[in-house]
């Protein structure tokens, strides 16, 4: 059991939330991990081929309760799903648009209500889009399959699920990186530009993980500066400030409740 002694930065989504370590695509978890190395622990709660539905109950179970004096502050939390809930019938992970709206609603409130048991007030939380699909690539990639399979996500449908996160974002003043706009923007506004950024039509590469971060970035210096890693100490000091004729008392940290 490890003992509490930094916050936590949390990533919660899909699978591409999950992939966001994946070596060799320095995704935006690698890059998150580095700069915020000494300040916040980044956690990976990336749940691949979960919707929103699925992904409500894990959230109960990754979020500690309000009274939890013990339990690691989450001092960011970036909330990114879309892409599963966006396929179409008959697939089982397709989430009907206005559930979908309603629990990412429902997320949010589990942070930011008064009345929830996980409130917590100093969470800043960052909504990101779903990814625009390329379906051309995506639907070779399904059919060259053993046996094949049919196109499970459309262009227009995906963007949809995508306006509501950003549509909800900005009613509740909450940070959102709109990845859906940003890659679109960056192929030149065609399908098959988005080849830069995803390798099967669905995941991205190190391409767009890289855009992912940079806005993800930007979103947090500009809305939440207070949790900017240029902002946040280190939580052990650098070794230069370390008392050298008695270490011991520069070096244990106390939680501020």
């Amino acid at each position: 059991m490890a003992a509490y002694v930094q916050d936590v930065f949390m990533l919660f989504g899909d699978s591409i939330t999950q992939g966001a370590w994946e070596p060799g695509y320095e995704g935006f978890g690698q890059r998150l991990s580095h700069v915020y190395a000494r300040r916040f622990d980044v956690l990976n709660r990336g749940l691949s081929g979960y919707n929103t539905e699925w992904a409500l109950p894990v959230l109960e179970q990754c979020l500690a309760k309000r009274d939890d004096r013990s339990a690691p502050k989450v001092r960011v939390l970036t909330i990114w799903f879309g892409a599963n809930d966006a396929c179409i019938k008959p697939s089982p992970q397709h989430l009907p648009i206005e559930k979908f709206e309603a629990n990412i609603r429902r997320m949010i409130e589990m942070v930011h209500s008064p009345t929830s048991p996980y409130y917590s007030p100093d969470t800043r939380i960052v909504l990101i889009t779903a990814p625009p699909i390329n379906t051309l690539i995506r639907k070779a990639d399904l059919e060259s399959r053993d046996p094949p399979v049919a196109l499970d996500r459309l262009f227009d449908t995906t963007k949809q699920y995508a306006e509501v996160v950003k549509s909800i974002g900005e009613e509740l003043n909450l940070g959102v990186v709109d990845v859906w706009t940003l890659l679109w923007n960056a192929a030149g506004r065609v399908e098959t530009g988005l080849s830069k950024f995803s390798g099967d039509g669905l995941h991205l590469n190190g391409a767009g993980y890289e855009i992912v971060y940079d806005e993800l970035i930007k979103v947090i210096s500009e809305r939440y500066p207070d949790v900017y890693y240029e902002n946040v100490d280190f939580v052990f000091p650098p070794w230069k400030d370390i008392n050298w004729e008695s270490p011991a008392s520069s070096l244990y940290v106390t939680k501020k409740e």
